[in-house]
């Protein structure tokens, strides 16, 4: 309990920081759970927060949201993951958030 509140705090502070853009801001929301439960995203964004993934596991949740070739995996000043990826035979930027949530560059 007191480790979910630990990091629901950072989550509000680092939402307080200003948002680096690379190609989808990660949104900020002291309400989501600090941990996705479900294998569907709960924000159709990246939600910035300090991010526990390693990139081996970065790159094992991506590929198992459907995507493959998944490379040049970097995790940005906001806690996201972002690289790029194949779904199906089309190239785009994916980002995976410290929630878990997979989402393609817009």
């Amino acid at each position: 309990m007191i480790r979910v509140i630990a990091l629901l705090s950072a989550a509000i502070l680092l939402s307080a920081a200003p948002a680096f853009a690379q190609t989808q801001p990660a949104q900020s929301a002291p309400g989501n759970k600090a941990v996705n439960s479900s294998s569907e995203n709960n924000s159709n964004a990246p939600v910035a927060g300090r991010n526990s993934f390693t990139e081996g596991q970065a790159k094992t949740r991506i590929e198992a949201a459907g995507y493959s070739d998944v490379s040049d995996l970097k995790k940005d000043d906001n806690g996201v993951w972002r690289g790029k990826a194949k779904k199906g035979d089309k190239q785009t930027d994916v980002s995976l958030d410290f929630q878990g949530n997979v989402n393609p560059a817009n």
